[in-house]
């Protein structure tokens, strides 16, 4: 399979970052397993909800005057109240129901292994209603833009000047304390700028994480070919952009190598995972975590995705399904940590771009809005209970930026963020370098983890 110059430049600056030293796994791998302490280990895994997530058909007010007002506004989006899955958050005080296709997930938050953050979002510092509408404090660049919005929740930048992502600046300070030679992030979603950092860097694959080079094939012609590209990539030629394309490929090539090898040798994993584009995705991240010790790892971060939550239409028939492949795929990934002894160690995370209008539109979906409900899973997570404040559900109500239910986050994006990057190990202090808005807020730290 030929390809271009520029195909090949592009290829190769995807996958891997340049001028990252990666070693082998015949020459390391079982060294760094005997150093590492693997009650040290730690991963935080980030599940995209592209589109953004109606989180207010997620999660339901289950008292008689609640739902009876979220029926009258949400009208020909209401759920049956009967329909939906309760739960009792303590800290709410009232009870709530899931969306009656997250039987799952119901299951893992009576379990005490899932909780919930209530009203997230993306802000410069606290928000009030009057001050949002009287323009008397800066807000998001671009608020309601997918584009924009998806990229300041994987930034934490949200005048959009930001060329990394929180996950690749908390890699960034974790690796220099852990150490190690393989990549401590992997994109299962393909490439995207949580991951970059500027010295920790990425495996970004839209497929399978052990082959970054496609074209090849494991016939001798195919064979042949790679030797003669590695053998190119051994040439010194003094250009230094050449010379870095070069480092970055042969790494890439190294790295997808060692984790193969790894992998090959893990033993077959009991938990089933369902047949879906995220289950596919969670399943690799399990297999890898699972040769973690082999290569030598004490951290790793992973970030995986499902697409179809804009729900401008028919957004109940859109929800039912994407619901099911998220709580069928999550509940699997949980019980497959557990089966290989690292639940306590394996956070797992929702993000979306913003959550979805109150008020429905008139093709039975909704419009793009603010601050969502995410979900937090893990043995680490003191689940079972709600985090945050809940919004007021109620139209032009103190909490609602435009009377449509664009709910103004009273969490922001870098209290939640900076939360999973402490208990992933960033020091305090060192947190306002990746969060650049966390000292806006009096409480900087959200307690659902351990």
């Amino acid at each position: 399979m030929a390809f271009s110059r520029r195909d090949f430049l592009k290829r190769t600056c995807c996958t891997a970052a340049a001028g990252f030293a990666a070693a082998s796994f015949n020459r390391f791998g079982l060294v760094n397993a005997l150093a590492q302490s693997s009650q040290d280990y730690k991963a935080l895994v980030c599940i995209f909800l592209f589109g953004g997530n109606d989180s207010n058909n997620m999660i339901v007010p289950l008292s008689s005057s609640a739902y009876a007002s979220y029926a009258q506004i949400r009208s020909v989006l209401a759920l049956p109240q009967a329909s939906l899955l309760p739960i009792a958050p303590p800290s709410a005080g009232a009870p709530f129901g899931l969306h009656p296709n997250l039987p799952e997930m119901q299951s893992l938050f009576n379990q005490k292994h899932l909780a919930v953050l209530t009203n997230v979002g993306t802000l410069v510092r606290p928000t009030t209603r009057d001050q949002y509408r009287q323009g008397q404090v800066q807000v998001p660049r671009n608020l309601y833009s997918h584009e924009d919005q998806a990229a300041q929740m994987q930034t934490a930048a949200v005048d959009g000047n930001m060329t990394t992502g929180w996950a690749g600046r908390t890699a960034d300070k974790v690796q220099s304390i852990v150490g190690g030679n393989f990549p401590i992030i992997i994109s299962l979603a393909g490439t995207n700028v949580f991951c970059q950092g500027l010295t920790a860097r990425a495996i970004q694959s839209s497929g399978d994480p052990t082959r970054l080079l496609s074209g090849f094939s494991n016939s001798a012609e195919s064979q042949s070919r790679m030797a003669a590209l590695q053998n190119l990539l051994t040439f010194d030629t003094g250009l230094t952009l050449i010379q870095a394309a070069s480092s970055t490929t042969s790494n890439s090539m190294q790295d997808s190598k060692s984790l193969a090898d790894a992998l090959a040798a893990r033993p077959t994993m009991a938990t089933v995972f369902p047949n879906s584009g995220l289950g596919n995705q969670l399943k690799q991240v399990a297999q890898i975590i699972s040769v973690r010790a082999a290569l030598g790892l004490q951290r790793q971060i992973f970030f995986v995705s499902q697409g179809g939550y804009d729900t401008h239409s028919d957004q109940l028939v859109g929800q039912n399904g994407l619901f099911t492949q998220l709580s069928q795929a999550m509940n699997a990934f949980y019980q497959a940590t557990v089966e290989i002894g690292a639940a306590p160690q394996v956070t797992t995370f929702t993000l979306s771009d913003f959550s979805r209008t109150y008020n429905p539109d008139s093709t039975s979906g909704t419009d793009h809005a603010w601050g969502g409900h995410h979900l937090i899973m893990g043995g680490a997570v003191k689940g079972g209970d709600f985090y945050g404040k809940f919004p007021t559900l109620a139209l032009s109500g103190p909490d609602d930026a435009t009377d449509q239910g664009r709910w103004i986050p009273t969490t922001s994006l870098d209290q939640y963020a900076g939360t999973l990057a402490n208990w992933f190990g960033v020091q305090t202090a060192d947190l306002p370098t990746i969060f650049p808005n966390l000292p806006n807020f009096s409480n900087q730290l959200v307690p659902f983890i351990a």
